[in-house]
């Protein structure tokens, strides 16, 4: 298993060369970049070209950017302004497809093969007007991607709208060349079920999040965190053991937050072994389930 770090972890951080360098001397292989201004402005060449650099200079390959799902990003709220590419209303739609192309740019400075995109917010409804909107922009957004070797991987995210379920039968009736899927382990597990909506969209799953929750809020919890000390999995937990014996043999990232009770404000360090800490048991539990991979 290759370790592959979200920067989501250093969400409410900057995300400067001394950080990556901290990242890269942890053991993390890989990155996936999360786009929020406030934590990576993407928006600023400079920026690019600075974290393109450190990310050289460590031999620290980007696995994939995850686009921006908001305007206003805001680590003290559970959420801000949506940026959505299914928004009804053109010119927020619209509004949404070019900051997604500002992240698609980025891929001048550095290379990264899958660009993470949320369809819509978990408050949208499966309206058939948002799937069309969506079809729309996506339609442009996949040849722009194509042309910078980036693959657009759809996410499965909490309320209605971005089910396995439905992103599967979005892919089929559009047919769009080009686009993928990302399983997200955490938010399955806050909707469908891990199990449903894995064999859901197992086939055309190319990336992975996990992380863990008890099953009411996003929390993006270090796996097995919400484990109790029974040898069975509690109905609000996630059975990892389950999950890892049908997870299709695709790149897991690590999406973890930094949680208060990591000691917050703290050294960067401390995060970072929670993460590799999670990476030893998350390999651990994949060779017991997959011994000959």
């Amino acid at each position: 298993m290759k370790r592959i770090l979200s920067t989501y972890l250093f969400v409410k951080r900057k995300l400067t060369p001394a950080l990556v360098t901290e990242i890269a001397r942890s053991g993390v292989q890989s990155v996936e970049l999360f786009c929020a201004r406030s934590h990576f402005d993407y928006r600023n060449e400079d920026t690019v070209r600075e974290l393109a650099g450190a990310l050289a200079d460590h031999n620290l390959p980007v696995h994939a950017v995850h686009a921006p799902a908001e305007r206003d990003f805001n680590t003290t709220r559970d959420s801000s302004v949506p940026l959505s590419i299914c928004d009804p209303d053109r010119s927020r739609r619209l509004e949404a497809v070019d900051e997604v192309k500002r992240t698609l740019d980025m891929a001048e400075y550095v290379s990264f093969p899958f660009l993470v995109q949320h369809l819509g917010s978990s408050r949208d409804s499966a309206d058939p007007r948002l799937f069309e909107a969506a079809f729309n922009s996506l339609e442009h957004l996949r040849i722009f991607a194509k042309q910078r070797g980036v693959t657009i991987a759809l996410e499965n995210t909490r309320g209605e709208l971005a089910t396995s379920a439905n992103l599967r039968q979005f892919l089929a009736e559009t047919r769009l060349g080009g686009v993928s899927l990302c399983f997200d382990i955490g938010h399955a597990h806050l909707g469908e079920g891990v199990e449903k909506s894995l064999e859901e969209m197992r086939d055309l799953v190319v990336t992975a999040h996990i992380h863990d929750n008890h099953g009411v809020k996003d929390e993006h919890l270090a796996p097995y965190e919400t484990e109790s000390s029974d040898s069975e999995p509690a109905d609000d937990t996630i059975d990892w053991k389950a999950a890892f014996a049908i997870m299709p043999a695709v790149p897991l990232v690590l999406e973890l937050k930094e949680q208060p009770a990591w000691a917050e404000p703290s050294p960067a360090s401390v995060s970072l072994d929670i993460a590799r800490q999670s990476f030893d048991r998350v390999e651990e539990a994949l060779a017991a389930e997959h011994p000959t991979a």
